[in-house]
């Protein structure tokens, strides 16, 4: 398989990267700092560089073609201000959902996080975040492609457990950025999580079984 991530340069996208190419699968990392090439290659991944907030749907066409599945970890990050986060984990997103449309590449799974919604009240930077996101979630779903959305909850640092909870509507929780990689790689495997939104914490269940269970 082939897996092209957006965001190839996040935590949890080269913590995703490491795990495919470990098992044989191709990797491309769409990269917008060059200086980041030699991450992406240590982590097994083949980087592109394309800033896809500013580049074409056309060049990231191009960046993601001959892929199997894209995979959406792209965003503006911590510290950003809420127009990137429009620009960012709202158009980034749509920008790779058309970009696979016109690629051919029929499989799209999005990180988006835990209580994402367009309709989040409020002004301060961390609505306008899940507003974008919740936005970024609804466009993906209406996209026609063969979307999965995973909504992690607070990331940690701390060494994957390989024991997860998933489903809807899970009340708040942490998840080490390992297993969310470890659940990336079981849903990109398993078609019954296709058109599936899953929340996702830390949990008792080891992964294979939660995304089997979706």
């Amino acid at each position: 398989m082939r897996v092209a991530i957006a965001g190839g340069h996040g935590q949890i996208a080269l913590r995703l990267a490491k795990v495919l190419s470990q098992r044989g699968d191709e990797v491309v990392a769409l990269i917008r700092n060059p200086d980041h090439r030699d991450d992406v290659t240590q982590a097994g991944a083949d980087p592109a560089v394309v800033d896809l907030e500013h580049a074409s749907e056309e060049d990231v066409a191009q960046a993601i073609a001959g892929s199997d599945a894209a995979v959406f970890s792209a965003g503006a990050g911590p510290g950003s201000g809420s127009a990137r986060k429009e620009t960012m984990d709202y158009g980034g997103a749509v920008k790779l959902i058309a970009a696979a449309k016109q690629a051919g590449v029929g499989r799209y799974v999005i990180v988006s996080s835990m209580g994402a919604n367009p309709d989040a009240q409020g002004d301060d930077t961390f609505s306008v975040y899940l507003r974008a996101k919740g936005r970024a979630d609804d466009a993906v779903r209406a996209s026609g492609l063969d979307w999965t959305v995973v909504r992690p909850g607070g990331l940690t640092n701390d060494s994957g457990t390989g024991r997860v909870r998933l489903g809807e509507n899970i009340s708040h929780g942490q998840v080490p950025r390992d297993d969310v990689a470890a659940v990336l790689t079981a849903v990109l495997d398993s078609p019954n999580t296709i058109g599936r939104t899953m929340d996702l914490i830390s949990g008792d269940t080891p992964v294979a079984e939660a995304v089997a269970a979706i």
